[in-house]
């Protein structure tokens, strides 16, 4: 809203400064550039909702704010929500426009290359939501063959792809046993997960920035799921000794900590390894009989998907909630 209340001002300026000097038809053009430039970056700049998103195309059309330069805003919504299923659902727009793009009318492509490895980016993502594994290999190398500057963004799905078909493999042991961080008898998994419905697993470290900022979401994640019958547990690595010092005094500092069990892993990160962890925190939901149903990110919505898929019941906690004082 700021950024409208001094772009409409400017506008109004632009028509008065110039009224005396330019033809009435020269007075128009500017003003409707102006707004489009405004609909155009109130376009790109949106990440509140789909309906926001949809309101800001409407404004955008209104404007004649052109297609391609919306496609590309709805992809790049898309992308930072990581919704994977939208991104593949796209995937007719951008076989459509493929031969007919031009340079002039993207919003964020500075040569076609970048624009053909989206188009090929799309198609990987696609195939994947398929389980076609031959047609997202080629798809995803020809993107990195296009624009080898955006690999940032295409690597993730290929470590994504390795890690699922390493967990489809993978039974969890629940005879492992693990000692509490703080004082107590090493548990077994097992008996942790007893009677439950599923295990959530939360690999942490209390020297990670990123962990130290999702721990409050984590403890409300946590109460909500064992309301509902899920067994969580906590893992740090059982060594170096001051790793789990500082852990033990920052789980007494946290409130709800008895919704989680907080364990060091053993071996210095046994289950950490087995399941390929190898960024934190990471959140692991393993069934009954030990199979991996999920691992990755707790801000991957595939999480929340396969949660309700145990219970339906589950709701993701309201992130921008506060905690009770």
């Amino acid at each position: 809203m700021r950024r409208a209340a001094i772009i409409l001002p400017l506008i109004a300026a632009l028509a008065s400064s110039h009224a005396q000097d330019k033809a009435p038809a020269d007075v128009a053009a500017e003003i409707a550039a102006a707004a489009r430039q405004s609909a155009l970056e109130k376009l790109l700049a949106e990440r509140e909702s789909i309906e926001a998103l949809e309101r800001v195309i409407g404004d955008a059309r209104a404007a004649n704010v052109g297609e391609q330069a919306i496609l590309e805003a709805r992809f790049l919504f898309h992308v930072d929500k990581q919704d994977d299923a939208a991104i593949a659902a796209m995937l007719p727009e951008f076989l459509k426009r493929r031969a007919s793009f031009r340079l002039a009318d993207s919003a964020i492509f500075s040569v076609e290359e970048d624009w053909l490895a989206v188009v090929e980016y799309v198609q990987s993502i696609a195939a994947l939501a398929k389980g076609d594994r031959d047609a997202f290999k080629k798809h995803i190398t020809e993107a990195f063959w296009l624009s080898p500057r955006q690999a940032a963004a295409f690597a993730p799905h290929i470590e994504r792809l390795r890690l699922d078909e390493t967990m489809r493999a993978l039974i969890i042991d629940f005879a492992i046993e693990c000692a509490p961080v703080s004082k107590g008898e090493a548990v077994s998994l097992k008996s942790l997960i007893a009677g439950k419905k599923a295990l959530l697993l939360h690999f942490w470290s209390p020297w990670s920035q990123e962990c130290e900022t999702a721990m409050p979401d984590f403890i409300t994640t946590a109460a909500m799921l064992s309301s509902k019958g899920f067994a969580v547990v906590s893992l740090v690595p059982s060594h170096p000794k001051n790793l789990l010092d500082d852990a033990a005094a920052e789980i007494a500092s946290l409130s709800g900590t008895n919704t989680s069990a907080w364990l060091a892993d053993p071996d210095g990160g046994l289950l950490a390894r087995k399941l390929r962890v190898q960024n934190l925190p990471t959140m692991v939901i393993a069934s009954n009989d030990g199979r991996v149903i999920f691992n990755g990110s707790p801000n991957d919505p595939r999480m929340w998907d396969e949660l309700k898929k145990i219970d339906p019941g589950v709701k993701r906690p309201d992130a921008s909630a506060k905690e009770p004082p």
